[in-house]
């Protein structure tokens, strides 16, 4: 700590007198800090102590792997697995009605610990009396218990698991693991006696229901028994009626009569085209295949053969001979007779498959007619058989589920869809107080507090203060950014080589700030040797976080060079985790081109204009956390109508940043006059490759226009013009 003022000096705080003081007062501390350890010590030791166990119940699915009901409750299943139903069993555990079964199987209304009620004081009984307090013993012994129950009891769901612990804490350690033990015993029991009333309750609803459904199936069927006998659709296959399988045959007989009587006609034709051609009817296999026909053939050829024979010996005009031919010829005339016969055979066979087709073809006529409306009226059938149907196997699917219900309502048959996976044991140590942990705790809480409140009595009673020696060395001083302070003061005309009106108007003490100069602080470093000035980018964004400069206005002589040295100063402040933002009122825009996305974005011209919001203006740098708010797209005379506006725009920019950065390119000293003419307003002169002489010529003109302090920026690190008559401030 330092003080400066007329007549102070500069102390610092004494680290090792504050150790030294409390050190002295060692015997002090450590006489507290054992009073308050003996304190706490025997504090813990008076409380009565509480003892804690646990129970950890797993929660899983605990239906038999015969059971056909795992896959119709796989849904509900996962319902309980999920995070909301582990949380769901965990308010299970902690239900008044889970509570007070424990109560009344443990009796625990009869013990002082969980029903402090039971015995009133004389207060109580006083209260009670006047009216002023309801009388707690007319209330159930269980609801009693409830409230104490509760604050003792911990139920929680295990993190990343399906494990729920049940924690209880008692003055009895016995009880302390009993009770969560129970707990977890009558939940289980309540889980599995729901299961038990579900499977009652849906036995005791599906008896009426099967007893209904089975009359609806009777009916059902009887209506399709009868509508079948009423309109003859008697079944003779699944899919078939008597009128259908009756078509169906006759129209198969039909297509057998007509290939019969096909067959005889071609037949009858080739015997007639035989006889009327003369040719041997050897070849046809309806003659050839008669009886008749094959002896009267046996008997020709014998004759043939005794001509044959007699031939050799006698003459043709042999009677024998002539008889013999005689008789060939009669055997002939018998074949031709017994084929016509044949023809005659077939023919009428052609007619008689005729006629068979005719009377078929009467009997389908008649069928397809009689079909017809056997479909139309099975319509109806499969209405009433679908109906039955679906009847019949809603029954089938009742009846199942009854008997499955009525196999899971005996004891045993339902698990609980959990189990116990640690039992809560009789704890051997307290859960409250841990009397050492207690006891070192406040044993150093006192000693700290001890040794801050020595520490604070040496600091405000200044014994811990000791003046800064001044002989002692001084740090290094680190260089700042020349400042162009213009004031009175005679240089020679020759020497700045300009007008002889302006002479006597400027002075440039090169070091920063100029309020050093008139505080007294020295300029040269310990060796005795000046400090050059720095005209760097990174001495200026130093100037300006340490002088607090809330708004900055850059004018760039050279144009686009300066205006980038600008942008390099912004993303420099920005780096420091300062709010910058740059607004571009160069003609140029090339700060807009260097950090802005797109040129096209609209910015100060657009808001002087009234054309956009406000924050649609400010956009973010490409390649830092700085801010710009680009030159834009509106009209610039129509802008320069609402120039005005500029003030009120960056005295709002000042409210949410912490330096306002105006870069006003190539920019005389009439141009920023509206903007620099303000309470706490810099003028940085961004000159990077600029001639000494224009630089003398834009400061004559700023000190002709009365600006005194004037930041120089010229991108390097090193001594800039060699100004005549330059001083250290």
């Amino acid at each position: 700590m330092s003080g400066n003022g007329g007549g102070q000096q500069d102390v610092d705080i004494d680290l090792g007198g504050l150790f030294r003081a409390v050190w002295d007062r060692r015997v002090k501390v450590l006489l507290a800090t054992a009073c308050v350890a003996a304190l706490a010590f025997g504090a813990a030791r008076m409380i009565a102590p509480d003892y804690q166990s646990e129970t950890r119940v797993l929660i899983e699915s605990r239906e038999p792997e015969f059971s056909g009901s795992n896959q119709n409750a796989q849904t509900g299943s996962d319902r309980v697995f999920d995070e909301s139903g582990i949380l769901s069993q965990v308010q299970v555990l902690r239900s008044a009605d889970l509570i007070k079964q424990v109560a009344r199987n443990m009796k625990l209304y009869e013990l002082k610990e969980f029903d402090p009620s039971a015995d009133p004081s004389a207060v109580s009984d006083l209260m009670v009396m006047l009216g002023l307090k309801k009388n707690p013993l007319e209330m159930p012994p269980e609801e009693r218990v409830l409230k104490e129950f509760t604050s003792k009891l911990q139920v929680y769901q295990v993190e990343k698991s399906r494990v729920i612990a049940i924690a209880f804490t008692s003055k009895d350690r016995q009880l302390a693991a009993a009770i969560p033990n129970e707990m977890a015993k009558v939940f289980l029991s309540l889980q599995s006696g729901a299961k038990l009333d579900t499977n009652s309750e849906a036995s005791r609803w599906l008896e009426p229901e099967i007893a209904n459904l089975r009359e609806k199936v009777r009916d059902a069927e009887a209506k399709v028994a009868a509508y079948r006998s009423s309109s003859d659709l008697l079944p003779t296959g699944e899919t078939t009626n008597f009128a259908t399988r009756q078509l169906t045959d006759i129209s198969s007989e039909l297509t057998r009569v007509r290939g019969e009587r096909a067959n005889a006609e071609a037949r009858a034709e080739g015997v007639r085209a035989a006889l009327a051609s003369g040719r041997e009817v050897d070849t046809i296999a309806d003659v050839v295949g008669s009886p008749m026909i094959q002896r009267l053939k046996e008997t020709e050829a014998n004759l043939q053969g005794q001509v044959a024979d007699l031939s050799t010996t006698l003459l043709d005009g042999h009677p024998r001979l002539k008889a013999l031919k005689s008789q060939v010829e009669g055997i002939r005339a018998q074949i031709r007779s017994e084929t016509r016969k044949i023809l005659s055979s077939l023919e009428n066979e052609a007619k008689v498959g005729e006629l068979r087709e005719q009377q078929l073809i009467q009997q389908l006529n008649a069928l397809k007619a009689k079909s017809a409306q056997a479909g139309e009226e099975e319509v109806g059938l499969r209405a009433l058989e679908r109906e039955a149907t679906a009847q019949r196997q809603l029954l089938e699917t009742y009846l199942a589920r009854y008997r499955e219900a009525t196999s899971r309502t005996v004891e045993n048959a339902t698990p609980a869809d959990a189990r116990v996976i640690s039992s809560a044991v009789v704890p051997t140590g307290a859960s409250f107080p841990k009397v050492m942990p207690i006891t070192i705790v406040a044993a150093l809480a006192t000693f700290l507090l001890s040794c801050i409140i020595i520490m604070l009595g040496e600091l405000f009673s200044g014994r811990a203060l000791r003046p800064v020696s001044v002989g002692a060395e001084r740090p290094p001083v680190r260089s700042r950014p020349a400042i162009a302070a213009v004031a009175a003061a005679d240089v020679p005309d020759e020497t700045l080589e300009i007008s002889p009106a302006l002479s006597d108007a400027i002075a440039l003490p090169p070091l920063a700030p100029l309020a050093a100069a008139e505080a007294g602080d020295v300029s040269d470093d310990p060796s005795g040797e000046a400090i050059e000035p720095d005209f760097s980018i990174e001495a200026v964004a130093d100037h300006l976080r340490e002088s607090g400069v809330r708004i900055a206005i850059s004018v760039s002589p050279g144009g686009d060079e300066g205006s980038t040295a600008t942008v390099m100063l912004a993303r420099l402040i920005a780096e420091e985790d300062r709010k910058v933002v740059l607004i571009d009122l160069t003609g140029s825009a090339c700060p807009t081109r260097l950090m802005a996305r797109s040129a096209q974005l609209p910015g100060i011209t657009n808001l002087l204009a009234g054309e956009v919001a406000f924050t649609e203006t400010i956009h973010a740098d490409r390649f830092s956390d700085a801010h710009i708010i680009p030159q834009g797209d509106a009209d610039p005379r129509l802008a320069m109508r609402g120039i005005e506006r500029l003030q009120m725009i960056i005295d709002a920019l000042t409210n949410a940043y912490d330096l306002v950065l105006v870069e006003c390119g190539p920019a005389d000293e009439g141009a920023v006059d509206k903007i620099a003419r303000r309470d706490g307003a810099e003028i940085i002169l961004s000159a990077p490759a600029v001639t000494d002489e224009r630089i003398v010529e834009v400061l004559t003109g700023f000190g002709e226009a009365g600006y005194r302090d004037i930041v120089l920026m010229t991108g390097r690190g090193e001594p800039g013009p060699d100004y005549p008559d330059r001083h250290a401030a």
